[in-house]
């Protein structure tokens, strides 16, 4: 009896006809997290793209104007939304802002407005603006876009996972200079 079940585990252990289906088994997990992180990588780097495009395309469109007003700027969040399409523009936040340069390279805000009708920023207060950009006595238009943005096939997430995990914000900030005279004011801006 000890003889037989020697020779069936024998034949058990030199037996390879399921060792392709086991070697699938262990690799399958393996493959499909590596081509949804994939997915996930690409759709992010993609919403990412098309935000920075609409921030640079709403401050460039701003700055081809001889004046803007508050009912212009509102038509912006549409330019944005449609350069973001069609992706969700979940959360959209837009701020627009004129921005002086004086004589010394100190750059300040001229008007200001985001996508509720408010204004963000005082008149007056300091902006950060690149070296590059500080051209003395000139004018400047900066956009801030952001968008929420919503990772489709989140894994490796603990039971209890939440919504609010699984959602990243994309910002994108482009400052350009004015295309028509010496600025761009904004009429009803205050």
């Amino acid at each position: 009896m000890l003889l037989g079940l020697a020779g069936r585990l024998r034949r058990l252990f030199r037996d390879r006809t399921g060792a392709s289906a086991i070697e699938f088994a262990f690799l399958a997990p393996v493959l499909i997290a590596l081509y949804i992180s994939s997915f996930e990588i690409t759709t992010g780097y993609s919403v990412s793209q098309k935000t920075l495009k609409a921030s640079g395309s709403i401050a460039d469109i701003v700055t081809r104007q001889n004046t803007v007003n508050k009912a212009f700027l509102s038509g912006m969040i549409d330019a944005a939304e449609s350069t973001i399409a069609p992706s969700p523009a979940i959360g959209l936040k837009l701020k627009i802002t004129g921005v002086t340069v004086d004589a010394t390279g100190n750059a300040k805000v001229l008007w200001s407005w985001n996508e509720s009708g408010g204004k963000p920023y005082n008149k007056g207060s300091a902006v950060d603006v690149p070296a590059d950009m500080k051209k003395p006595n000139s004018f400047l238009v900066r956009s801030e876009l952001s968008i929420q943005h919503t990772m489709l096939l989140f894994f490796g997430s603990p039971s209890g996972f939440e919504q609010s995990s699984r959602n990243i914000t994309i910002s994108r900030q482009f400052f350009y200079r004015q295309r028509l005279g010496a600025d761009v004011p904004c009429s009803d801006c205050g």
